[in-house]
């Protein structure tokens, strides 16, 4: 992780907050600080902790709170926590078995690999991390870009295992594993790859970087091309993922903001009774004034905020005049049959706005792409949430922040509707 000194310059040396997010924008951390720039520079020294390196490997966005003294940093640290719980500060509290990673420095041919007990064994832990998910894909990359071996073999530099047992090894035949089983490989040299490992889990990446430059042109200027390629490869590997961090300074307002967004979004899941939380949702709305230029309009909303850059206008084609229920049945047929075309994800949740008859055709255009995505619609005039296979729809209160975040997803992919509808009727009319 690397952020550009020109940026921390910019942060103030006054009391305030701040609050770390990862690369969608979902807020991982929150701390306060006497001296802001001070605070922020210390996640970046080469020298950090297990805590400050946890966070690091996750963050993408710092943004920060200023205040007028130490004591009100604190207040507003803890009103924020209360409301938001981020990660890291919620595991800290509360004390659970979050995962490792751990490095067998305490072996001739060491292992990195995944563990939720953290021993006095002499070997090295990193984390602990709470994203199980992230940190398993972080590990199978760093094996297979240092070509660590991933077997759970016994090995070392007196005591090579049976070579009838390993000379069959699928990560030796295809180069993954420098097969320190077979001998390929001295423990000494095996070793200086893994300070490298320490090195890139402690997030020295500028230092790694300057080590296999010098390295590089020296295989070059011996010919070994190809151990120069494989440090290329590593270096552009590692410049991709240390992504500048953007820092920039925001009002309590706007936290509040993004921290209702969060709420609501919490909110929906629990009163759907949803799989996950509904980050990403899609809604239709349909739009043919008069019975002429029947059009429709899908838009997509991130993290409780509109992704214009994902809207999807779509021309009714297969229906003649004004029928709402089939125009809806062929764009949602049309929208996730082209979504498996191109293997696409899904959103989380479908929004249509409607009543019983609308949310019954886009479910049977679901049905007939045998797919499953949740799916409710909104109907405007008592806003009720009709649901599947439910007869009786839905009431929420009308301060509800789930609901307050469907009407704002329903009330613009209506905006859309009707912008595009009023663009062709103009288009038709010649003006």
């Amino acid at each position: 992780m690397s952020v550009k000194n020109e940026k921390l310059e910019q942060i103030p040396k006054v009391p305030g907050v701040y609050i770390m997010r990862d690369g969608i924008g979902n807020i991982i951390y929150i701390g306060k600080a006497k001296v802001l720039r001070n605070r922020i520079a210390s996640y970046f020294n080469a020298d950090m902790d297990s805590k400050a390196s946890a966070i690091i490997t996750s963050m993408r966005k710092i943004d920060y709170i200023l205040c007028a003294s130490e004591r009100e940093a604190l207040i507003v640290e803890r009103q924020l926590i209360n409301k938001v719980q981020p990660y890291f500060n919620a595991m800290w509290k509360d004390d659970k078995s979050y995962p490792y990673l751990k490095l067998s420095t305490n072996e001739d041919f060491p292992r990195l690999f995944f563990t939720r007990k953290k021993l006095q064994d002499k070997a090295l832990y990193f984390g602990p991390y709470p994203q199980v998910f992230y940190i398993k894909k972080l590990l199978r990359w760093i094996v297979r870009l240092f070509k660590l071996r991933p077997c759970k073999i016994s090995i070392s530099q007196s005591n090579l295992p049976n070579e009838k047992k390993v000379k069959s090894c699928i990560y030796r035949h295809t180069k993954f594993c420098d097969a320190p089983c077979m001998g390929e490989i001295s423990s000494e040299k095996y070793k200086e790859k893994v300070i490298e490992i320490e090195d890139f889990l402690n997030g020295k990446f500028k230092k790694l970087i300057q080590v296999w430059k010098k390295q590089m042109k020296t295989f070059s200027d011996n010919l070994e091309y190809e151990k120069a390629l494989v440090l290329r490869d590593r270096i552009y590997a590692l410049e991709n993922m240390s992504e500048r961090v953007m820092i920039a300074e925001i009002s309590k307002d706007d936290i509040q903001i993004s921290v209702d967004r969060a709420e609501s979004l919490s909110e929906l899941k629990k009163i759907l009774h949803l799989p996950k939380l509904p980050v990403v949702i899609e809604a239709f709305d349909n739009s043919n004034i008069g019975g002429t230029d029947a059009v429709a309009s899908m838009v997509r909303f991130t993290n409780g905020l509109a992704d214009k850059k994902n809207y999807r206008r779509f021309k009714i084609k297969t229906v003649v005049g004004p029928d709402d229920f089939a125009s809806m049945q062929e764009v949602v047929f049309r929208r996730y049959s082209g979504l498996i075309r191109t293997n696409e994800k899904f959103p989380d949740l479908i929004l249509i706005d409607g009543g019983k008859g609308q949310l019954g055709a886009a479910v049977c255009a679901l049905e007939q792409l045998k797919v499953k995505i949740p799916i409710i619609s909104l109907a405007k005039k008592n806003e009720e949430i009709y649901l599947p296979q439910k007869d009786a729809p839905l009431i929420l209160p009308r301060n509800s922040m789930a609901l307050r975040l469907l009407q704002s997803v329903r009330d613009e992919a209506h905006r859309f509707a009707i912008t595009y509808h009023r663009l062709l009727r103009k288009h038709h009319a010649g003006l």
